[in-house]
């Protein structure tokens, strides 16, 4: 039987995290010849995490280099993925979230009229500058798609409000949740060494921080804030996977390094991230994924951003907006360490799963078979 080509596009880990179990998905149809392009805005760490999913890239465009500009990952995904779509000529691409690897793949689609779509359609800050510039990767990209896979109803309601038509749109719940839980299953300990450091039973926050907002002053009143908690709570420990960037990796050593109860380690792979997230007492994240997360393993996270894509998880799930103020990241965080009542009054919230119940690859796959069939 002829099969039809899908091509997924993945450029970082956690576009590769949020696609693995769509491409899983789709393989099970055996209707479908699914072709991976990794286009290598992240390099080892997107290995890594398809690696996780027993997948590997069919084609890696590598474009990654050291303190890459987005024109210089726009130009390149937008040339090296249309090439790959000259060769194979599928029936549809595949992208996912607001990274540049999404627009530029997407574009390299609607130059070609191939239907493209967009896993994780319809999520709005509505600031195109925060976080950026992932605001105006997404925008731009569900005015190209075909099929906007919405995770929650608030994302479809989004789309409907920018004319997007409602036959284009499925709610599918989000795919983080498929892989998450797929993981939980499969990780029982970690495997990174560095996780081994902490003494059994410690009491851990999990800190992760990125976003190109948040370099320079912002990152340093972030850093500042984890050293007065650190004062302020003796017992405490901190587990800090460092981006591969050097905006951050330097303030985070800077400001860190030499802290006896810090654990600065590279970016783990998803299984010891999961574990680590897991079993922290908390998590402080400027991630939209992690957001996700958080609110299917019933774990607060302080929001280290001023406004979130993802208010469901603020609404209904476990997310606190604390931004990059330094005295608000100390109150809130201290606030869960004390008091078991606010600590048990934001996990009883998380009841109310608003990302989906782990069943979102499948819909977008029965959804595709139906349509291009």
């Amino acid at each position: 039987m002829y099969q039809k080509v899908i091509v997924c596009v993945v450029g970082t880990r956690p576009e590769a995290i949020k696609m693995a179990p769509v491409v899983l998905a789709l393989r099970r149809q055996n209707f479908f010849d699914v072709k991976i392009l990794a286009t290598g805005q992240h390099a080892a760490m997107l290995d890594q995490a398809l690696g996780h999913f027993k997948l590997t890239a069919d084609i890696n465009l590598h474009i990654m280099k050291e303190r890459q500009s987005l024109d210089h990952i726009t130009s390149s995904v937008l040339t090296g993925s249309g090439e790959y779509f000259d060769t194979v000529k599928p029936s549809a691409v595949l992208v996912h979230g607001d990274t540049t690897t999404t627009l530029a793949a997407a574009l390299a689609g609607f130059y070609r009229k191939i239907p493209v779509g967009h896993v994780e359609a319809g999520l709005r800050s509505n600031n195109m500058y925060l976080p950026f510039p992932e605001e105006m990767n997404r925008v731009l990209t569900d005015r190209i798609t075909t099929w906007a896979f919405a995770p929650t109803p608030l994302a479809k309601e989004n789309l409907i409000k920018e004319g997007t038509p409602e036959k284009n749109i499925l709610v599918t719940g989000n795919t983080v949740i498929d892989a998450l839980f797929y993981t939980v299953k499969a990780t029982e300990k970690p495997a990174c060494e560095d996780l081994r450091l902490l003494p059994e039973n410690a009491p851990f926050l999990l800190v992760t921080a990125h976003r190109r907002e948040s370099w320079g002053e912002p990152l340093e009143n972030i850093c500042s804030a984890l050293n007065k908690l650190l004062d302020l709570h003796p017992e405490l420990w901190m587990v800090i996977p460092m981006h591969k960037n050097p905006a951050v990796r330097e303030t985070i050593k800077k400001n860190l390094g030499g802290k006896k109860q810090v654990i600065l380690c590279d970016p783990l792979d998803y299984p010891d991230f999961v574990w680590a997230m897991n079993t922290s007492r908390f998590i402080l994240s400027d991630s939209g994924g992690v957001q996700e997360e958080a609110s299917a393993i019933r774990k607060p996270v302080l929001i280290l951003r001023d406004v979130t894509e993802r208010p469901e998880a603020v609404e209904n799930g476990s997310g606190i907006l604390v931004g990059v103020d330094r005295e608000k990241i100390i109150k809130k965080a201290s606030e869960l360490l004390v008091s078991s009542e606010y600590y048990n009054s934001i996990e009883k919230r998380c009841d109310a799963q608003p990302f989906g119940n782990g069943t979102a690859s499948l819909k977008i796959a029965e959804a595709l078979k139906a349509d291009l069939g």
